[in-house]
């Protein structure tokens, strides 16, 4: 295949190390934290405030704020540490507050009846968990856990809707953004419903292009299982679908590593057709 490798394997193993020494120098010297705990930091180097200061002033909920109202923002969080695999809220739990990812990734989860995972979202760094319940003021409507060592920021509800009084236009931002949730729910929904599964992963193939700006070279940062119950399927038959993809040169797969080849007939993939029509 002209010195192409053509291998549509997916590693498993969705452990990612994140080295924490740049951004956290001497972690509670008195004595072990809590995993869920916040972290306990002694100022050397450079202080964690001041990375939390740049993620809050540089993410879409909390764009337009002044210095002043960024530090009001500041002091209501609480940030917590989460081990890979450690659930940070459950399906049912009161929401008492929303969280904000700084480092690592989670996911956002339904269970059915019968024990099945439905991966709702995949969320990484800047990007907010929750939020829903600082609106409605109930309970989290589905289940969200850490896949690879995490720190999150804590937003009480109370705290967060008092800040919302003073500055309003935190509203709008919280509203943009549930907007853009819901939009993927009902492109998920579509997808689910009316599309077979090459269909759906070339969807999500294309999906993922367009939040990296139209990148033909895509990393995914998330396991095999992962991936495929995010687009409603079972490993084994994405590994099917990928090795077919790959047979067809739509595109290449190389580990983690997936190239888009044949953007056009990927188009014509997630739109209207099945493997077997191209």
């Amino acid at each position: 295949m002209n010195g192409i490798h053509h291998d549509a394997t997916i590693p498993d193993d969705n452990a990612q190390k994140i080295d924490l020494s740049q951004l956290i120098c001497s972690i509670n010297p008195a004595g072990p934290v809590d995993a869920a705990g916040p972290w306990k930091v002694k100022r050397c180097g450079r202080p964690m405030k001041d990375d939390i200061r740049k993620l809050l002033a540089n993410v879409l909920f909390f764009k337009g704020l002044s210095d002043k109202e960024l530090d009001s923002l500041q002091a209501i969080t609480v940030a917590r540490n989460y081990r890979r695999n450690q659930l940070v809220f459950s399906d049912g739990e009161d929401g008492h507050g929303f969280f904000l990812v700084m480092t690592g990734k989670v996911k956002v989860y339904k269970v059915s009846p019968e024990g099945k995972e439905k991966i709702l979202h995949i969320l990484g760094p800047g990007e907010p968990i929750g939020q829903v319940a600082v609106f409605a003021g109930e309970s989290f409507p589905a289940n969200a856990e850490a896949i690879a060592a995490s720190k999150l920021l804590f937003f009480p509800r109370q705290a967060f809707v008092d800040l919302i009084h003073e500055r309003p236009s935190l509203a709008l931002n919280m509203l943009a953004i549930l907007s853009d949730r819901l939009r993927e729910f009902t492109v998920q929904i579509e997808n689910l419903s009316l599309k077979e599964v090459p269909s759906r992963l070339a969807s999500y193939l294309l999906f993922l292009s367009a939040k990296e700006k139209g990148a033909d070279t895509l990393t995914l940062n998330i396991s095999k299982a992962q991936l495929a119950s995010v687009i409603g399927t079972i490993p084994e038959t994405l590994s099917r679908i990928l090795n077919k993809m790959s047979s067809k040169n739509l595109i290449v797969v190389n580990g983690r590593t997936i190239r888009l080849v044949d953007r056009d007939k990927l188009e014509m993939l997630a739109e209207h057709g099945r493997l077997v029509d191209l």
